[in-house]
């Protein structure tokens, strides 16, 4: 791909012969027809004028006199250094109606007998085209003919076409040279641009703020701020999820080595049983903790809403509850889903609803006593939301503790929790335009309400 000066250039260069070439093609013709009618003018002129000459009254030796002397001042045509050297191309000649000569001029081309057809002509004479024009004089009995050399005409036009045709040339190039030199100019805050991007260290995501800057380059300039205020987020998304991976899996690790090394040391078969069940729950428990970060790297980017369809939050939750059923089974939960009437259709992220679910429940399952039961509920808050909400039969938080619930790794002193499913939750509300809010309820057990705005 070529410059934007090269193309700016060969385009306006293109144009500007193609222009030119145009003009000079119609010039060439206007021309041409402009010199025909001219000389055509001319010569009728000219036979006009010679007829008033020979129509003289004079007496025959005088006429015979007047003949002669038109012959001997016309055989110096072109020859004298005041003149013109196209006099010599141009002729003129006299016949009576026998077809005698009275007078003719000496480049005059010799007949073989008089045209016979008045006005205008075309002949062709020892090789050489003449254009002529005929006027007959029937009242003196005279035949006068005018004419001049067609190389004459053709000579005039291709010398109007050089005059016009050189300084044309001239003109593109000097046109192309204060064309590229303007397209420099107008060119030179893009190119200033352009070294300032170069110049910038790699790692530099600061914005660009070039001053002053031309209309048609804003847009750009916004658009490279954006994109790297993007990619700033991203690495910042990307440290942070790191930073959290490392915070809470060095403990872990820690642990994990601790209960292997016990099963190495161990002394009797139970006391590596012991350890092994250790290790099998910091496993597990460890398992958690990544898939948890990775739900998080999946719903933290920005709140798009172009993938966004839409969704029956029923359908959702009904869906959820059901993949969620045997792991509340497994701990001797009892799992009950209480809907309101009415429709719940809205257009929203499936995905992230059913993700905050799935930790709400989750959430609740883990302080929910042996034999305790989780109550889903869904119901429509007035025409602009719908909340969903899930309680739990576990002894509550302290007031205090509520807000630190949303605090990533804060996992209220329960060793299988991994601290991060309430943070998820709070980061899917904020991306879906809701919120999340969690209260003791009055009969016990946590509260925790979801608010999904109703779009559409």
């Amino acid at each position: 791909m070529t410059s934007l000066r090269h193309r700016t250039l060969w385009l306006v260069l293109a144009l500007l012969i193609l222009g030119t070439l145009t003009i000079s093609i119609y010039n060439f013709h206007d021309s041409g027809h402009e010199i025909t009618e001219i000389y055509d003018a001319q010569l009728a002129q000219s036979a006009r004028l010679l007829q008033g000459v020979v129509q003289m009254p004079l007496p025959d030796e005088q006429r015979r006199q007047l003949y002669e002397a038109f012959n001997n001042a016309l055989s110096q045509a072109g020859r004298h250094k005041i003149g013109h050297p196209y006099e010599g191309k141009m002729a003129f000649q006299v016949w009576d109606l026998q077809g005698k000569s009275l007078v003719r001029s000496a480049s005059a081309p010799l007949f073989e007998q008089p045209p016979s057809s008045p006005g205008f002509a075309e002949v062709s004479i020892a090789g050489m085209g003449w254009h002529g024009f005929l006027l007959p004089d029937e009242q003196h009995g005279l035949r006068i003919w005018v004419g001049e050399r067609d190389d004459v005409r053709q000579d005039l036009v291709n010398r109007i076409v050089r005059h016009t045709l050189i300084p044309n040339l001239i003109g593109i190039v000097v046109l192309a040279l204060l064309v590229w030199l303007a397209i420099g100019w107008g060119l030179k805050p893009l190119q200033n641009m352009a070294q300032v991007i170069r110049a910038r260290h790699a790692e530099s995501l600061e914005p660009l703020l070039l001053t002053p800057l031309p209309r048609e380059l804003e847009p750009m300039q916004a658009a490279l701020n954006r994109l790297l205020s993007q990619i700033g987020h991203l690495l910042q998304r990307e440290r942070r999820f790191i930073g959290d991976a490392a915070h809470e899996m060095r403990t872990p690790l820690a642990i994990l080595r601790i209960h292997v090394q016990n099963a190495l040391e161990a002394q009797n078969d139970e006391s590596r049983e012991q350890a092994l069940q250790f290790l099998l729950g910091g496993v597990d428990r460890l398992t958690r903790v990544v898939n948890q970060l990775l739900t998080m790297a999946r719903v933290e980017p920005e709140t798009a809403r172009k993938d966004w369809q839409v969704v029956d939050i029923e359908s959702v939750v009904r869906e959820t509850l059901a993949d969620l059923t045997p792991l509340l089974l497994d701990r001797g939960l009892e799992l009950s889903l209480d809907v309101a009437a009415g429709g719940y259709q809205t257009t929203s992220d499936a995905q992230a609803i059913g993700i905050a679910l799935q930790n709400l429940v989750t959430n609740a399952a883990n302080f929910s006593p042996a034999g305790g039961e989780v109550t889903v509920q869904l119901k429509e808050a007035g025409n602009t939301q719908f909340l969903l909400s899930v309680r739990d039969r576990g002894p509550g938080i302290d007031e205090a503790k509520i807000e630190r619930l949303f605090e990533r790794f804060y996992s209220r002193d329960n060793p299988n929790g991994a601290g991060l499913g309430l943070s998820i939750v709070e980061m899917i509300a904020k991306r879906l335009g809701g919120a999340i809010e969690l209260q003791n309820h009055p009969d016990g057990g946590l509260l925790a309400t979801l608010s999904i705005p109703r779009n559409g």
